[in-house]
C-alpha cells in the first residue's frame, strides 16, 4: 500500500456515508466487484495508475467497466476519486473499506495454508471447531494453496499462528542442526 493512511480516510468516509444511508451491505457488493476488476486486470490498474491519461479518459473507463454492476454511490465515489486525483488509490481504498466493514460486522478472517486443497467439509468442520472454541462466531476463511507447506497446514487467526507444516518441522531441525544442539547432548 503506498498510502494507508490516505486510503484509510477515504475508505472511511466511504464507510461512514454507506452506514448513514443504510447501504452498507450494497456499497461492499460493489467493493468486492470493484477489486475483482483490479485484480483480474493490470492494464485497468495501470490505466488508473497513468499520469497520461486524462481525468474524462479515466472517468469514462471506470463507468464504462462498472456500469450496471455498482451501486450510484459507489458511481459517485468512483467519480470523486477521479475529480481529486486519487483514483490510483482506488485498491488501496477498497482493501481498507472491506476490512472496515469487516471490523463493523464483527468478521474474522482465518487463513488456512495447505499444499494441496482442502475438501469443502474438512472446511467446514474447521470453522465448525473454531467457533465453538472460541467466542468468535463469524468466520470468513480464506483458503490459501502452497505447495512449499509440503504437507500439514498453517492456520492464522488475527495474530495467533499455528504452523504444523512439513516445512516449518524441516527448518526447525535445520536451526538445531546450525546450532549443534546434537552434538551438546551426544557429549
Amino acid at each position: 500500500m503506498q498510502n494507508l493512511r490516505l486510503a484509510t480516510r477515504y475508505a472511511k468516509s466511504l464507510f461512514d456515508l454507506a452506514v448513514e444511508k443504510g447501504q452498507v451491505d450494497i456499497v461492499y457488493n460493489d467493493m468486492l466487484v470493484l477489486q475483482a476488476i483490479c485484480n483480474a486486470s493490470p492494464e485497468f490498474k495501470r490505466i488508473l495508475d497513468s499520469p497520461i491519461i486524462k481525468a474524462d479518459k479515466k472517468n469514462s473507463i471506470l463507468e464504462a467497466v462498472t456500469n450496471g454492476k455498482v451501486s450510484e454511490m459507489t458511481t459517485g465515489f468512483n467519480k470523486l476519486m477521479v475529480k481529486k486525483g486519487r483514483e490510483s488509490e482506488l485498491s488501496d481504498i477498497i482493501s481498507a473499506f472491506i476490512k472496515e466493514y469487516k471490523e463493523y460486522k464483527g468478521i474474522k478472517v482465518l487463513k488456512l495454508t495447505t499444499a494441496v486443497p482442502v475438501s469443502d467439509e474438512i472446511k467446514k468442520e474447521l470453522v465448525e471447531k473454531i467457533q465453538t472454541q472460541t467466542p468468535i462466531k463469524n468466520i470468513e476463511l480464506q483458503e490459501i494453496v502452497n505447495p512449499d507447506v509440503i504437507g500439514g497446514f498453517v492456520l492464522q487467526l488475527d495474530d495467533m499462528e499455528i504452523d504444523t507444516s512439513i516445512r516449518s518441522q524441516f527448518n526447525k531441525i535445520k536451526k538445531q542442526f546450525l546450532n549443534n544442539d546434537f552434538v551438546y547432548k551426544l557429549i
